[in-house]
């Protein structure tokens, strides 16, 4: 369609086009079939308009700075899906915002007429504050596609009372999604109450959860609030919810089918009002098969599964998560990598994720007496895989000691094994209060 074509249609759509438009609050704009802008709101041209004209200009070289349409520069087109099955599209994207380029959660719907026939398409345009493409002081960074799938699924449930079951290995920031997803929920003004499972003992379980009156049983001294009861009207987030023993599943079970719970010690029931976030880093099928993990307690938990995707499938975002970090760990200081450093964690496989990324940052400011972080502050092991690193030789320089190298195997393993903590203990043939024992010590390292 000609930019004559285009005002002529603009022309003579007008009225309905602006009432339309006005009716939105977000950034919208109303597009003709060869993505030409028919006309925008006041919040598009507020967000996107740079002082020309938006009428007959493309959508994709206005937020995109695009030549070409978004799926010929590789990425998911909305408009284009709209044109081509005539069905309302909505995808995440990264647009150009007054805050730089970031990720929005664009919507298309088709106008048709008389015929049928589509005659222009309405697009509108949220921003996601729930995550950045650029480094923050808080909250998520990334704008891999690994990343920006994830935070899609994010971003599609927050506004749901829906379950939400969040799978990936330890340490890729699993809490980190729970919070955003209940900051993004209706419920983001009520609390976010966290509950450590594997801390869980069974004869803790209830009295944490539920809570307890006073006299329940000894040492209840007073009457005890649970953590069911501190989330009325926020979200209740289980943290390895795979760790939680079978024995006591049941009663997990038994307060989602039900919806009531009482406090150890009485017997009125009590209403739970929770959103419920799960959490875990094991396989919770094959705990399933193997009898470990309740298969109703499964479906009740993961009505709505959000993969994680571990740090070495999105390396992309390693400089971008790096400098996120260093402003959070060490604020006062405008810390950097030397290009070589940089190379060594381009080359490290991180079995640890984001959390062990954080600690050899962490460890690196207190060794630089700079600004300038280099691959002698960061330790051997992360270097030897590198262009720049050497690999170890068993010198007096080079030989560790024994306790480390437990520690480092034993982070590699407990980050990768997809079994359940039993299991894991007699591969390492050592017991389960040994395992939890190192496993809490590594954590406090």
């Amino acid at each position: 369609m000609s930019s004559r074509k285009t005002r002529a249609l603009s022309d003579r759509l007008a009225p309905e086009i602006t009432g339309v438009l006005n009716c939105i609050e977000e950034p919208a704009i109303a597009l003709d079939t060869d993505y030409r802008i028919l006309a925008a709101n006041e919040a598009y041209r507020r967000t996107y308009g740079d002082g020309r004209p938006l009428h007959g200009r493309f959508c994709y070289e206005v937020s995109h700075h695009y030549n070409v349409p978004c799926d010929q520069a590789g990425e998911s087109c909305p408009m284009a899906n709209c044109l081509g099955n005539g069905q309302a599209q909505r995808v995440l994207h990264l647009h150009h915002t007054p805050r730089g380029e970031e990720h929005v959660d664009v919507m298309t719907r088709p106008v048709r007429d008389e015929q049928g026939r589509i005659s222009y398409v309405i697009e509108v345009i949220r921003e996601i504050r729930a995550a950045s493409s650029h480094a923050r002081p808080e909250g998520m960074v990334g704008r891999t596609p690994a990343f920006n799938r994830m935070l899609e699924l994010v971003q599609r449930v927050a506004p749901a009372d829906t379950a939400v079951l969040l799978q990936g290995e330890s340490g890729t920031g699993k809490e980190l999604v729970a919070k955003a997803i209940h900051e993004a929920s209706p419920r983001a003004d009520q609390p976010f109450v966290v509950v450590e499972c594997s801390g869980l003992t069974e004869s803790l379980f209830e009295s944490e959860l539920f809570g307890h009156e006073r006299g329940a049983f000894t040492g209840a001294h007073a009457r005890r609030t649970g953590l069911v009861e501190s989330a009325a009207g926020g979200t209740l987030f289980l943290d390895e919810v795979g760790d939680i023993p079978l024995s006591l599943q049941v009663k997990l079970l038994r307060l989602l089918e039900t919806g009531t719970y009482r406090r150890v010690g009485s017997t009125e029931p009590k209403q739970a009002d929770f959103r419920l976030i799960t959490a875990t880093h094991r396989d919770l099928e094959a705990m399933i098969e193997t009898g470990d993990f309740r298969r109703d307690l499964y479906y009740r938990i993961g009505v709505f599964p959000i993969p994680l995707p571990a740090l070495r499938d999105r390396r992309d975002d390693l400089p971008l998560l790096i400098e996120s970090l260093l402003t959070r760990i060490a604020p006062d200081r405008q810390l950097q990598l030397s290009d070589a450093a940089m190379e060594c964690l381009a080359a490290y496989p991180f079995p640890g994720n984001i959390r062990e990324l954080r600690n050899l940052l962490e460890r690196a400011t207190l060794l630089t007496d700079d600004s300038l972080i280099t691959p002698e502050h960061l330790p051997e092991y992360c270097c030897e895989g590198s262009p720049t690193g050497t690999p170890a030789t068993p010198d007096d320089e080079t030989i560790l000691p024994l306790e480390l190298v437990e520690q480092r195997y034993l982070a590699q393993v407990a980050a990768r094994f997809q079994g359940d903590r039993d299991t894991l203990a007699r591969k390492l043939g050592i017991s389960k209060r040994t395992l939890f024992r190192k496993l809490q010590q590594l954590q406090a390292s």
